[in-house]
């Protein structure tokens, strides 16, 4: 369902999550019948290909790559790999156009992100949102493409420099907390990840990150409880374990502490906070 508002700023052409496997898959970007689109393919497990000109790169776990139709590329499942398993958003739109030449500009077409970097995380939530009550309005799906693009830029320009910036032992711990933080995880776990002493560990962490280990990993707590908090499906017990809390209770009152609101409250306010403004700093 397209709309003035879809193709002045963006809208969503298709999105889904697949996996192939010892079959013929092959798209041609000279070849393709839709025009003004920009494509987003994250790999989640196995491996793929795609050709760009004259130059072909092994797409492995954690690896995106960002094209526009029509231009010359070929992504495929090389016979190499088993399978190749993966998400998609395709976009389109002159914000969207606008976007892809930004990114691919200043990062490439070749994109590496972890599976919880917010664009990651995004598509995960529209699949979701798609699959129990769907998308009925185009607005929603413009809404959906739009807030992509942000996240998109939001990482590139900003998370990604951050990890970047830090000291190798402090990187280290930082990812192991966002890829961990479903975990039980206690402060000599993430010092052990660093390889440093936990004095030496925790004066470096609050001297770089402005915070203590543990403050900031409930911030990246709190911030995947509030995406989770959206979906009225899921029980606040069900929120407390995704985000590795085993007592509700006691995850209602780091919650509280954090936000000054319990989750129910939250859930139950008429609009959302933007998750994506909560914790920037």
């Amino acid at each position: 369902m397209k709309g003035e508002q879809q193709e002045r700023v963006a809208g969503i052409h298709s999105i889904g999550k697949e996996y192939r496997a010892n079959e013929e898959y092959e798209w041609d970007g000279l070849k393709r019948s839709e025009d003004g689109r920009v494509i987003f393919q994250y790999t989640l497990g196995g491996k793929g290909a795609i050709r760009m000109g004259e130059q072909t790169y092994s797409l492995k776990k954690g690896e995106a790559f960002l094209v526009q139709l029509p231009s010359d590329h070929c992504y495929y499942l090389p016979e190499n790999s088993s399978h190749w398993e993966f998400i998609y958003m395709t976009l389109y739109g002159q914000e969207a156009i606008r976007y892809f030449h930004t990114v691919t500009e200043s990062h490439g077409h070749i994109l590496k992100l972890p599976t919880d970097a917010r664009p990651i995380r995004h598509i995960f939530h529209v699949l979701e949102r798609i699959q129990t009550t769907g998308i009925h309005h185009a607005y929603d799906a413009s809404a959906y493409a739009y807030t992509f693009l942000m996240e998109c830029m939001q990482y590139f320009e900003h998370d990604q420099n951050k990890v970047e910036k830090l000291p190798v032992a402090i990187a280290k711990a930082v990812n192991f907390m966002e890829q961990n933080y479903k975990e039980d995880l206690i402060l000599s776990s993430i010092v052990e990840v660093s390889g440093l002493s936990k004095y030496h560990f925790t004066r470096l962490f609050h001297k770089t990150v402005n915070d203590t280990p543990i403050k900031f990993l409930t911030k990246i707590r709190m911030n995947h409880a509030l995406d989770l908090l959206q979906n009225k499906e899921l029980s606040i017990e069900e929120v407390a374990r995704h985000v590795g809390y085993t007592n509700a209770n006691y995850f209602t009152k780091v919650f509280k502490s954090v936000l000054d609101v319990t989750p129910s409250e939250y859930r139950n306010s008429q609009s959302f906070m933007p998750v994506n403004q909560l914790f920037l700093d």
